[in-house]
Order: structure tokens, then C-alpha cells, then sequence
């Protein structure tokens, strides 16, 4: 007989909180392909509110390594252009009067690289993220049993289902540190 457990439930919500976390983390990091994730922490001074980009503007990919950001208010068009040239994002924009087009620089060999570094230590930030869900729901759990909510044996199965909750998201952090590594190692 399984136990249901709120705990595990939790537990497992908070680990798929951290795979999202580490999704968005790493939609930031450039591949050397045009990415509109690369805009989403860029805000643009819009009438003295600081506005996300993608908020104001159209964003296209017409080419593997171009990004074509096209704002719904032609007046914004010097903002948007002032704000992508003070971000950290390390591209010139170049600005045709209408629409502003990012050009993503190919990555050198080496930089591929670095990058592939980084993008395996944000998945271990992640993985270190899910065991600490996991060591809380475990102390959670230990708790009830102290408190006779459940018995020992109880106490082993929902252990049990909890190992198995945090596997399974160490196999997905896993898939996507993989799937990103191989994105950014390809040309």
C-alpha cells in the first residue's frame, strides 16, 4: 500500500521549479544561434517605465544568427536600440530607421568551450537545488514518524518514493544540461 504524502507532492513541485530555473538560466547563455531568450532581461526606459522587451516590440529570426527586433511604437526605436547597447549581452545593434537587427558573432572553438563549462555548473547548482528539496522532505518525513503520523514501515515507502521523485529530476536536469551542452558545442 503506497502512502500519499503532501510532502513528497511539495517536494516534487519544487524540483520542477528548479528544472524551470535552470531552463531560463540557461536560455540565457549564447550558443552562437539567434535566441530571443537572449532579450528577456532587457528593459527598455518606455515613457520613464523600465518595459521588457518583449513587451514592446516584434521579435523575428529571419536567419540562423539574426535576431530582428522590431518595436509596436516607432518613437521607442532609440530607447530600445540605447538599451540593448548598456546590456550585457556584448552585440552591437544595428538600427535601419524601422527595426533593429542583432547579429550573434560565431563563437570561437575555445569560447564553446567555456560556455559548455558553464552550462555544466548551472546544472549542478540545479541538481544541488534538488537534493536540498529532497534532504527537506526527508526531515519532513522524519518528523512524522516521530510524531506518529505514520510507522517505520510507512516511513521507508514514502523514503522510497521520494528517492524516486528526485531521480527523476535529476534525470531531466541531466537532459537538459545534455541538450544545451550539444547546442552549444555544434556550430
Amino acid at each position: 500500500m503506497a502512502v500519499e504524502n503532501t510532502s513528497i507532492k511539495d517536494a516534487q513541485d519544487r524540483m520542477k521549479k528548479a528544472e524551470q530555473s535552470l531552463e531560463h538560466e540557461l536560455g540565457n547563455i549564447r550558443t552562437g544561434r539567434a535566441n530571443a531568450s537572449l532579450l528577456d532581461r532587457i528593459k527598455v526606459d518606455y515613457y520613464g517605465t523600465p518595459t521588457p522587451v518583449n513587451q514592446m516590440t516584434s521579435i523575428t529570426i529571419p536567419e540562423a544568427r539574426v535576431i530582428m527586433v522590431t518595436p509596436y511604437d516607432k518613437t521607442a526605436l532609440k530607447s530600445l536600440e540605447q538599451a540593448i547597447l548598456i546590456s550585457d549581452l556584448g552585440i552591437n545593434p544595428s538600427n535601419d530607421g524601422t527595426a533593429i537587427r542583432l547579429v550573434i558573432p560565431q563563437l570561437t572553438e575555445e569560447r564553446r568551450k567555456e560556455l559548455a563549462k558553464d552550462v555544466k555548473a548551472e546544472g549542478e547548482r540545479a541538481k544541488v537545488a534538488v537534493r536540498n528539496v529532497r534532504r527537506d522532505a526527508m526531515d519532513d518525513l522524519k518528523k512524522g514518524e516521530k510524531d506518529s503520523t505514520y510507522t517505520e514501515d510507512q516511513l521507508h515507502d514514502l523514503e522510497t518514493q521520494m528517492q524516486k521523485v528526485t531521480d527523476v529530476a535529476i534525470k531531466a536536469v541531466d537532459k537538459i544540461v545534455a541538450d544545451k551542452e550539444k547546442e552549444v558545442l555544434s556550430e
